[in-house]
């Protein structure tokens, strides 16, 4: 069953910023509104792009969202370091359920630059991803939210992070502080395409084409 939301003001108000700034990407509005207006528009987005060409665009969509001179100063005085990593954690899981959903912060182990390893608060569960089940898009998942937001955090403020979507049951695992690995090498590269969700599924292709579309 389908999750019902209900959103308040603020919710709304964080998804009509986040539309406002992909709409003047794509060129124009979404005849939708709220929160399927936002996938709507994402859906635009991939349309006529590759994999490459869709991460770049919302790559723009998420530097707009954050004036330059704030990305700079957080690059400059904020080093990686455990606190840090865990009070962005503990940030985003709160900030960013309109987006995703409920999310929960949970322990993980990462390996510092000294190569040991620890264990700090600095991962995030998202129980049910509300973008990934509204729009049941492997591709989506992937060009849209999970590589861009990792190039994002990782160049713009200097933050590791590593996304890793479960398409059994629409869960996510983010760890602040593990560094991505290349898309090939994880178990989605391979991923095929979710038929009873997505509404541009091939059904007979082994990986979601959208992943591969290069």
């Amino acid at each position: 069953m389908k999750t019902v939301y209900q959103d308040n003001l603020f919710d709304c108000l964080f998804i009509w910023f986040f539309s406002e700034k992909m709409s003047k990407v794509v060129g124009k509005k979404s005849k939708l509104a709220g929160y399927e207006g936002l996938v709507d528009l994402s859906v635009q987005i991939m349309r006529g792009r590759n994999a490459k060409q869709q991460q770049e665009t919302l790559a723009t969509v998420l530097r707009s969202l954050i004036p330059s001179y704030v990305l700079l100063g957080i690059r400059t005085l904020f080093d990686p370091t455990q606190r840090i990593l865990e009070w962005n954690a503990w940030f985003a899981s709160r900030m960013f359920t309109w987006l995703v959903g409920p999310c929960d912060l949970k322990d993980v182990e990462v390996v510092g630059d000294n190569g040991q390893r620890r264990t700090q608060r600095s991962g995030i569960h998202i129980q049910k991803c509300r973008y990934l089940e509204e729009s049941g898009c492997v591709g989506m998942c992937v060009n849209m939210c999970k590589l861009p937001t990792q190039d994002f955090f990782a160049k713009e403020f200097g933050f590791p992070l590593t996304l890793t979507p479960n398409f059994e049951d629409m869960s996510c695992e983010m760890v602040f502080g593990h560094p991505a690995p290349p898309i090939e090498e994880e178990p989605i590269y391979n991923q095929p395409c979710l038929s009873g969700e997505c509404r541009i599924a091939q059904p007979d292709a082994p990986a979601c084409p959208q992943v591969r579309n290069v």
